[in-house]
């Protein structure tokens, strides 16, 4: 009966002859009939620059970023070369580019403008930090955002800091944005406190009392790189200082926030001589923010270059992780005495952390090392007044984990890709060197032609799951003073987005007081000091963690994105744990996510009372996977049904032929 059914289903060989004919007659003929998606808006396994998107009307700069409007899009605020005009552009994702939506004038010549929820209400409002009529203060303002959009004119003016730009964190787990720098006639560090009280609008939104940090003698450098960050591990943000000494060296402190006694001071010590910036970033991928500091032996004041810089990174050494889930039986409470970390307890703090300067957990490498053409890299931008620090941007380009970076040098804007250690890598020579970095060459030729960049960052272009660029521009070319740049080079890797918001309407919907306003998403109003840790699977089954900051620095135009990006690697698994950590111990933990999707969390008074949200990647796939899928399943209920129909009609037959059976031995 096999045979049988085999030869029957055979097709015969002019069957299969005519078919392979027409098989080759679809292939060859044009695939654009056939094809049912619309072409690619970027083709070409490269980057590829996309313009200026809706940003050439100007001939200013972009100055900070955010979600104005809460469409889980990143719009951005530009500043008018005059630097009293700020401009806000919406990102449209139908039209592929910005649009002017608000703008303002300022009074006085700004410096710096902070996007955030100051009034906690779930929009996002604009601190503004400008030059006082005083040479050695700084004003600050507050332009509220409106209920229907945009901002109100007559801003909230707040006691002024001093030169160098305070930074936003929360004193007391409260999910408010405070305040912290220096005051003009105080030697002790000042806090903004938030006292805003909705129902009370003629009430004053902050007050300047003493920071709570009672040991400080820190007079903030300017320019800084203080910071909102978590330093000891258990996801909570503590905060970072740069102080001079006050005989050209910078020194750093480390206050850690402590569940009852407020914050505390951890560490302390001598930056690297030369200390020009420092910026965190989890570098080898172990689940630990460590510094990334950058050193130059001279600065030039009126090109803003560096002579014999280096860019150093010192470790965070902490618990490792543990190899095995039973390595340690430990899953929560302090993790002085563990030998590691278990995956489900990745927010225990650890209180011997350390940084040094020396040794194996520190690492040098001249920028000469990693640029064959010897440029010179670029630390301040002179073309505003005053000079802005310019950063190594590192940022996840490939997907693979681990940090990336952009430099500036001499107008040039260039990749460096994060590279295991190997014979020739440029980096893996320095002493102690665990990666090293090889500079993208090939397919970057919208990078290439540019010769008047004056910064680089990452952002994703259209919220599609890759790091693109904006390169800022002096204009000197003629070309405009922004540019965008498509990352797209073909990765088999995934990713992670996640955002945490301030958790001014826990519920998810922010209900105005006015009942003829509709009610609004507070997706824009994301928390500065933000941390996520997690631990993933490879294809081989390794697993390793990572950790990732959000927003972490806003002084001297940061330009970091609202939103934590983090790239997986290669894996065949969800994220197993993902922990989000905000405020003074308010940690919140996730199983088992879902890769290239959106998690956006809005935390509630309790970690189990928080709300999440999981935003799958978006693409033109998913209506055609569905209907494959829709067409399986009735293929397979048609099939069920033929056999159901074959089996019941099988048992009819038998039941006939039981019935005219005759039973002999009744007989």
């Amino acid at each position: 009966m096999r045979m049988f059914f085999h030869r029957r289903l055979r097709p015969p060989r002019r069957l299969s002859l005519l078919l392979l004919i027409t098989s080759a007659a679809l292939f060859v003929a044009p695939t654009t009939a056939l094809w049912p998606f619309p072409p690619k808006r970027f083709s070409g396994n490269s980057l590829i620059g996309a313009g200026s998107l809706g940003l050439d009307d100007g001939d200013g700069r972009v100055i900070a970023f955010g979600d104005f409007n809460g469409d889980h899009f990143m719009d951005v605020i530009t500043l008018a070369s005059d630097q009293h005009t700020v401009f806000v552009y919406l990102w449209s994702h139908e039209n592929f580019s910005f649009h002017r939506s608000a703008s303002f004038r300022h009074p006085e010549r700004i410096y710096n403008v902070v996007p955030g929820d100051y009034t906690h209400d779930g929009r996002l409002d604009l601190l503004v930090m400008s030059q006082s009529a005083s040479s050695t203060r700084i004003s600050l303002s507050i332009y509220p955002a409106m209920p229907a959009g945009g901002f109100f004119m007559n801003p909230i003016e707040l006691p002024p800091s001093s030169l160098a730009q305070p930074i936003p964190f929360d004193s007391d787990g409260q999910m408010r944005i405070d305040l912290l720098g220096l005051q003009p006639g105080f030697s002790q560090l000042r806090m903004w406190k938030n006292v805003w009280n909705a129902s009370d609008p003629s009430g004053p939104l902050y007050e300047v009392t003493e920071a709570p940090f009672s040991r400080s003698q820190c007079r903030i450098s300017n320019p800084h790189s203080n910071a909102a960050v978590d330093l000891n591990g258990d996801c909570v943000a503590d905060i970072f200082l740069v102080c001079d000494d006050g005989a050209g060296r910078k020194f750093f402190q480390v206050w850690v926030s402590e569940p009852s006694e407020g914050f505390t001071l951890a560490q302390h010590g001598s930056l690297p001589a030369g200390t020009q910036s420092v910026v965190f970033a989890d570098m080898d991928r172990d689940g630990t923010i460590d510094l990334l500091i950058t050193t130059c032996d001279l600065i030039s004041r009126s090109t803003g270059l560096g002579t014999n810089c280096a860019l150093n990174i010192a470790y965070n050494t902490q618990l490792p992780l543990c190899a095995a889930t039973s390595s340690f039986p430990f899953t929560s409470g302090p993790a002085a005495a563990a030998p590691c970390r278990r995956p489900d307890a990745l927010c225990v703090a650890d209180s011997n952390f350390t940084f040094t300067f020396a040794g194996s957990n520190y690492v040098s490498v001249p920028i000469k090392d990693l640029l064959q053409d010897g440029a010179k890299l670029q630390v301040l931008d002179t073309s505003f007044s005053p000079a802005q620090p310019v950063l190594p941007r590192p940022g996840d380009a490939n997907l693979d984990g681990f940090p990336d970076l952009l430099l500036v040098t001499e107008g040039r804007a260039r990749l460096l890709l994060s590279t295991p250690c190997a014979r020739g890598v440029p980096g893996c020579s320095a002493p102690g060197a665990r990666r090293g970095w090889l500079e993208v060459r090939k397919g970057v030729e919208p990078l290439a032609s540019i010769t008047d960049a004056r910064s680089a960052v990452f952002v994703d272009i259209d919220e599609d799951g890759t790091l693109d660029i904006m390169v800022q521009r002096t204009g000197e070319q003629g070309a405009g003073r922004v540019l965008f740049v498509q990352n797209n080079f073909y990765y088999d890797a995934f990713f992670m987005k996640a955002i945490l918001l301030n958790g001014a309407c826990s519920s998810g919907w922010c209900i105005p007081e006015n009942s003829s306003l509709a009610r609004y998403a507070p997706s824009g109003a994301s928390t500065s000091g933000a941390s996520y840790k997690y631990t993933i699977l490879d294809t081989s089954g390794r697993r390793s963690a990572a950790q990732v900051p959000q927003l972490s620095q806003t002084s001297y135009q940061a330009l970091n994105t609202p939103y934590a990006f983090f790239g997986l690697g290669r894996t065949n698994n969800y994220i197993e744990n993902l922990f989000a950590g905000a405020g003074r111990k308010r940690v919140a933990a996730l199983e088992m996510v879902i890769p290239n999707s959106k998690l956006v969390i809005n935390p509630g008074t309790a970690p189990g009372e928080w709300h999440k949200e999981l935003y799958l990647r978006p693409g033109q796939w998913i209506p055609w996977v569905g209907a494959s899928v829709l067409g399986t399943m009735i293929a397979l209920a048609g099939v069920v049904l033929v056999l159901h129909l074959n089996e019941k009609r099988e048992d009819e037959l038998e039941r006939r032929r039981a019935s005219h059976h005759i039973n002999f031995d009744a007989l």
